[in-house]
């Protein structure tokens, strides 16, 4: 999964895409160097960050997304929000999946929109919102607490005829720098939840910070950080990098004889 960033705010490349000629070109460069899925968002979600209005939300996302349909109809396209509108919206304009970072607590017509499209649905964990997630994130088991938060929300969607589910445990979302290697150490327990996992740690401060060093030099430690995933049954990793995530995949698929 490539990331393409509206945002004028991401940590890593806010700004970098503010024109549809912009876009479209990342856009073929990370399906040339082999993304299956574009996830597009508009709303930064870095520690800290202020929500966007809905109407700036879906000015940014609708036109990019349906320059993006249009120009590569065969990639699949998710959309990163927590808005229904918004997410309904999208998928009336061509998204195939909602990448939601709140699993439907910051916006409660979330699960109504999924159950209407059936679209996959991306669920994701974090403690409050961007805005206060890393004041002080306290678990007694952080594995344990994420998994059982997923398990009552599988059971919360199945109830409402969700079944297209995909995990993301949240990397660097309410979590401190042990908890984050904590959950990476133990990603293989996430299998119980018999769905997709998707590992989203590109470029974040859990890299950069444990060496010392900026987001745009932390693209060693991603790899590391992916590879390590692979190697505990992630399916999909959310990237900025695409090249170096495929050559991740390609040693451990053929490291595990896959």
């Amino acid at each position: 999964m490539g990331i393409l960033n509206l945002t004028s705010n991401s940590f890593y490349d806010g700004g970098k895409y503010n024109n549809t000629e912009k876009i479209l070109i990342q856009t073929k460069k990370m399906i040339d160097e082999g993304a299956n899925i574009i996830d597009i968002g508009a709303q930064s979600s870095r520690p800290g960050s202020n929500e966007i209005s809905e109407e700036e939300e879906l000015n940014k996302i609708i036109p990019s997304l349906t320059e993006i349909r249009k120009h590569f109809p065969n990639v699949l396209i998710s959309v990163d929000t927590y808005r229904a509108n918004v997410a309904e919206e999208s998928i009336n304009n061509g998204a195939d999946i909602i990448n939601d970072i709140s699993s439907g607590n910051l916006d409660n017509k979330m699960f109504s929109v999924i159950a209407k499209y059936k679209v996959p649905y991306i669920i994701m964990h974090m403690l409050g919102t961007p805005k206060n997630m890393q004041e002080n994130p306290t678990y007694n088991n952080v594995v344990e607490e994420i998994i059982n938060y997923f398990q009552q929300k599988i059971e919360t969607l199945h109830d409402l005829g969700i079944n297209n589910l995909i995990i993301d445990p949240g990397f660097g979302f309410g979590k401190t720098l042990e908890n984050n290697y904590e959950i990476l150490n133990n990603l293989e327990k996430f299998k119980c939840l018999k769905y997709p996992i998707l590992v989203g740690v590109s470029r974040k401060s859990m890299i950069y910070k444990l060496l010392d060093t900026e987001a745009n030099q932390a693209l060693n430690g991603t790899s590391v950080i992916n590879t390590i995933a692979l190697t505990k049954g992630t399916d999909i990793l959310r990237v900025h990098d695409i090249k170096e995530a495929v050559e991740c995949i390609k040693i451990v698929n053929f490291a595990q004889n896959k």
